[in-house]
């Protein structure tokens, strides 16, 4: 009992934002595998393949809610992969403890470079992950390209499920390019950092490129003040 205790402190040292994995009877994590059931029955008619989270704003928890959603996802038994396609303000590979040295950037301009070599696997059994690699100048514009394209093509064959962790809708056009690539798209919403307004716009920016929104999940909310569950972690 003592070194599983030991062990269990080392992951909380080591992945404080995957509660998931350090914490998986907590009610934050129980709280992000019904987030998981639901986007589940959300495609009933349809294999759910591909999928963005965004956000309105920045400080969401978009970033943390994508890799605790990646860890269930896997740990249900399914080969997934999560890239952070957030070639602008990378963070995916700081919840994870990874190099950032080669990522999606890489896959995009370089055409010689094979996803076997630049995708992470993880201890967590069918759990991969690619980071953002170098920032780019042109972000958009890669992610718009052909090549993304064929991209996306490619790792659909490898594995179950592909989460992108995207930049809010409101700040660039990223996450408008790719919610009009994939299967669905959720929308996280920070309750003290997103207005009215922001979340309408945000919906419409979406609804304009014909993104399926399956959800959007209610992030930051004070337990003392609500009736909700809250989900407190690092990252974007």
């Amino acid at each position: 009992m003592f070194n599983k205790k030991k062990e269990q402190q080392l992951l909380e040292n080591e992945l404080p934002s995957l509660i998931t994995l350090t914490r998986p009877s907590s009610v934050v994590a129980e709280q992000i595998r019904t987030v998981r059931t639901n986007i589940q029955f959300s495609m009933i008619d349809k294999d759910l393949k591909t999928l963005v989270v965004t956000s309105a704003g920045p400080g969401a928890g978009k970033s943390t809610i994508s890799a605790n959603l990646a860890v269930t996802f896997a740990m249900q038994g399914k080969k997934v992969l999560i890239v952070d396609a957030d070639m602008r303000k990378p963070t995916i590979h700081k919840i994870f403890r990874l190099s950032n040295r080669d990522g999606l950037t890489t896959l995009l301009t370089e055409r010689s470079t094979e996803i076997k070599n630049i995708a992470h696997k993880l201890d967590i059994e069918g759990l991969y992950v690619i980071t953002s690699g170098v920032i780019p100048p042109n972000p958009s514009e890669l992610l718009a390209s052909n090549r993304m394209n064929h991209l996306l093509s490619e790792i659909e064959g490898i594995f179950d499920l592909i989460i992108f962790d995207m930049p809010p809708v409101i700040a660039v056009t990223d996450a408008q390019i790719m919610a009009s690539k994939v299967d669905g798209t959720i929308f996280i919403i920070n309750k003290d950092g997103a207005d009215k307004e922001m979340v309408l716009k945000s919906k419409e920016l979406l609804n304009k490129v014909n993104s399926n929104v399956l959800g959007a999940v209610f992030n930051r909310v004070d337990t003392k003040k609500d009736q909700y569950y809250s989900y407190y972690g690092e990252g974007e």
